[in-house]
This record gives structure tokens, C-alpha cells and sequence, in this order.
């Protein structure tokens, strides 16, 4: 069993920073691949971004990349470097675990067994 608990969402200005973090209770996380989602008030949850089980590969949406930045580190966290925030950034992020075979396994749609309760990202023109 994988319980994830996200954190550090909240209220920002355009252009600002956040950094989301994900607390995974897994026996085995360097099996899992890693990723965020988000769902905004209205539309169907996207990817946002993806790592590797070991790290060594990144994956990104169109539309975060160059501004975001996932990571993940060996005490069983992930990470969501936010930054140039924009209003449409605004929505639920969610952590995500996939178990994975494959070191370079970058997953960026259904292949994800474990979800996060989510945490809210309100940025504000």
C-alpha cells in the first residue's frame, strides 16, 4: 500500500513561486516512478510532470515546461519547483505514483496505481 500526502500549495501573485512537496509512505520508493497533476475547477485532471524511479530522467507538459521543475531525493519526497506562476497554473496538484520496471519510466498518463488527496494552488492576477 502507497499513501502520498501532498503539501505547500496556496495563495500567490503572478510571476511568484511555489514549491509543492509530496510525502510518499512506500517500503520500496525507488521503485515508483513519480508525477503531478492538476485539475482546475471545470476541466478534466492534465499532467503536469513526471520523474524517473532513480531520477535521471524528467518529462514535462507543454505548458509548465521551463518554469517547473520536479526532483525527488532519497528520504521518500517528491518535489513541484513552481516558478513564473501564472492565473491559469491555478488548480488542485496531485502526487502520483506509478510502479515501474524501467529506470528511464517517465509515465504521463493512466499508467499511475497511487494518487494524493491534492493540495490547492490559487495564483492571482
Amino acid at each position: 500500500q502507497v499513501q502520498l500526502v501532498e503539501s505547500g500549495g496556496g495563495l500567490v501573485q503572478a510571476g511568484g513561486s511555489l514549491r509543492l512537496s509530496c510525502a510518499a509512505s512506500v517500503r520500496t520508493f525507488s521503485s515508483y516512478a513519480m508525477g503531478w497533476f492538476r485539475q482546475a475547477p471545470g476541466k478534466e485532471r492534465e499532467f503536469v510532470a513526471s520523474i524517473s524511479r532513480g531520477g535521471g530522467r524528467t518529462y514535462y507538459a507543454d505548458s509548465v515546461k521551463g518554469r517547473f521543475t520536479i526532483s525527488r531525493d532519497n528520504a521518500k519526497m517528491v518535489y513541484l519547483q513552481m516558478n513564473s506562476l501564472k492565473p491559469e497554473d491555478t488548480a488542485v496538484y496531485y502526487c502520483a505514483a506509478a510502479y515501474s520496471g524501467g529506470l528511464g519510466y517517465v509515465p504521463s498518463g493512466n499508467e499511475y496505481d497511487y494518487w494524493g488527496q491534492g493540495t490547492q494552488v490559487t495564483v492571482s492576477s
